[in-house]
């Protein structure tokens, strides 16, 4: 591991060292775990073993392999995820994930920012900077996120106000803020679809409820970011003043 440039240390409050480690960006907090169990990870110089060992980053000397560990430059990207790409750092059955389409590009460790399940398309944040994907991944900031959804067969407008009045699911009540129909075909059907919140396979599971299969999701805008023109399979880093319109926290 190579020492780089600290960028706002996160000295003065006490944290698990593996959380402190995933704070610093250097990887994720269950990543961090597993060194932390694996005897790799030192906190000024003596191997620790427990995950929630607490420590001070900004006056604690943290090492992992031995290599004293500083914060990286923080990184946000946007990627356009290809379907039939799996948001994972490794897949147990050998498939692609979006950190081959990262490879070779020079980048830090970076993780995603929420989620699309494999079959989904579209923009994904990826950051190490854990802070700011709390703040944009949890449940009270309700930072809105857009869909396309081309569906089989022809929602009507009964369909769009029980989207909007939500269905029950299990345990779960399904619901979009807003819904709208861009566009109809003989056997198909756009709609637009924003969310305020986001459950597993949520648009999925609304719209199955209904009565209707997903063809195809694509989610085009986090808050005010949107997809844009970026290709499939293609990123870019956020501008800094992008990076802030996200920050919720």
């Amino acid at each position: 591991m190579t020492r780089v440039r600290q960028s706002e240390p996160p000295g003065g409050k006490r944290h698990g060292v593996a959380r402190a480690l995933s704070k610093l960006g250097v990887c994720s907090r269950s990543q961090a775990e597993v060194a932390v169990r694996a005897g790799r990870v030192g906190v000024d110089g003596h191997l620790v073993h427990d995950p929630e060992h607490p420590v001070d980053a900004g006056r604690q000397k943290i090492s992992l392999d031995g290599v004293t560990v500083v914060a990286t430059q923080r990184v946000y990207l946007a990627l356009n995820k290809p379907r039939g790409i799996v948001v994972s750092a490794a897949d147990e059955r050998g498939r692609d994930t979006v950190y081959d389409l990262l490879r070779d590009a020079g980048l830090p460790w970076c993780g995603p920012v929420g989620r699309l399940d494999r079959a989904s398309e579209g923009l994904l944040l990826l950051s190490n900077d854990s802070v700011w994907a709390a703040g944009i991944t949890e449940p009270s900031t309700h930072l809105d996120k857009t869909y396309h959804v081309q569906v089989a067969g022809q929602p009507d407008a009964d369909t769009l106000a029980a989207m909007l009045a939500g269905v029950r699911d299990g345990a779960d009540l399904l619901k979009a803020r807003r819904v709208a129909l861009l566009r109809a075909g003989e056997k198909n059907a756009w709609l637009e679809v924003l969310l305020d919140e986001g459950r597993n396979r949520h648009i999925r599971r609304l719209l199955a409820a209904l009565g209707f299969e997903v063809l195809r999701l694509v989610r085009v805008a986090i808050g005010p970011l949107q997809l844009g023109e970026l290709a499939k399979g293609q990123w870019r880093h956020l501008s800094a003043a992008e990076v802030v319109a996200l920050k919720t926290r």
